[in-house]
């Protein structure tokens, strides 16, 4: 496995989609990206920003059930990428048994990020879709009130004949 650090949540501006970007900790210099959601992206930024919602989010909401529960997420790794869709686990520890849960990268990352646990991805997922990234001017960080305003004028101008087939 080879750890990985949280570079960044990015919008890519051409497709307007957000981008999870995972870099090698130990300073090497390929990065996975990861498309993510919206609400993900979102679900992630406010918790980098350190935001405190009035009421738990769903991710909060995980990170306070295993903390009542005595479990401690020890580590989540991105474990392989199948029919272009990344897969991740969840690696816990609850009354010294181990579990692994399977999860969306995005979910692993929130969770992550919210109980300062490693994050990991398969060697032989690095190696096959590592990139090493330049600057790219058509791609931005985004903050969180940046990614609820793109999401609500998304939603906003969604028309039903959008999801005819």
């Amino acid at each position: 496995m080879v750890e990985m650090r949280l570079a960044s949540v990015r919008v890519e501006v051409s497709t307007r989609t957000p981008i999870l970007l995972l870099q090698e900790a130990d300073g090497g210099n390929r990065t996975l990206p990861i498309y993510i959601g919206p609400a993900e992206a979102q679900a992630i930024a406010q918790a980098l920003q350190g935001v405190v919602a009035t009421r738990p989010m769903t991710h909060d909401l995980m990170r306070d059930l295993l903390n009542d529960l005595g479990a401690v997420v020890d580590c989540v790794v991105i474990t392989e990428l199948r029919d272009r869709t990344f897969f991740a686990e969840i690696r816990l520890t609850a009354d010294g048994h181990h579990h692994t849960v399977s999860a969306r990268p995005s979910d692993a990352i929130a969770l992550a990020v919210r109980t300062s646990a490693t994050i990991y991805a398969d060697d032989a997922l690095v190696d096959a879709e590592g990139v090493v990234l330049e600057a790219e001017e058509d791609e931005e960080t985004v903050d969180a009130d940046e990614l609820v305003s793109e999401f609500k004028a998304f939603i906003e101008g969604i028309r039903p004949e959008d999801f005819e087939g």
